[in-house]
């Protein structure tokens, strides 16, 4: 599953943006945005998703459950 950003409580701080390896943020509005196209849940990168991790709202990027789980490849 992807992950998304609740817009309500997105502050705008962009903690987020740089710190995805797959550039899936970005900015739209005033708040970020996930492309569940893009996002990995950082599997293969970090052990937790690096949006979770510096977002400074508690419970802002959650997971989409609009989207199946992410596959890495073999």
């Amino acid at each position: 599953m992807a992950y998304k950003i609740v817009a309500s409580q997105c502050t705008g701080c962009s903690a987020c943006e740089p710190e995805c390896p797959n550039q899936a943020i970005s900015e739209k509005n005033g708040v970020f945005v996930i492309n569940p196209k893009k996002c990995t849940e950082c599997i293969n990168y970090f052990d937790e998703p690096q949006c979770v991790a510096v977002c400074p709202v508690d419970n802002t990027c959650i997971v989409d459950t609009g989207y199946p789980r992410y596959q890495a490849s073999a």
